[in-house]
């Protein structure tokens, strides 16, 4: 299934509605899945962005959706790219 990672920043609300409830976090990641986007490894980062998230789901629309669907409720900035393995990209390279 294809990988993605998610980049997300939170917004001034979204930091006030995690420190309020941190398990907000697990909540999401349960709706996504309901969306079709399956995270596989979520990270806490410092720097420009403050959560660093790797799912697969079937496909980019899949995930451009629940990427929508999560931004428009004004907790987070999302920036999504598809990824690959470096097992995958030496593969298409040797071909």
């Amino acid at each position: 299934m294809p990988l993605f990672v998610m980049l997300t920043r939170l917004t001034d609300h979204g930091a006030k509605t995690l420190k309020e409830n941190p398990m907000r976090m697990l909540e999401v990641d349960g709706q996504l899945a309901e969306m079709g986007v399956k995270v596989l490894h979520q990270y806490a980062v410092l720097g420009r962005f403050d959560f660093v998230n790797i799912v697969e789901a079937p496909d980019a629309a899949t995930v451009a959706k629940a990427s929508l669907e999560l931004a428009s409720r004004g907790s987070i900035h999302i920036e999504t790219m598809p990824a690959m393995s470096a097992e995958e990209l030496i593969s298409t390279l040797g071909t």
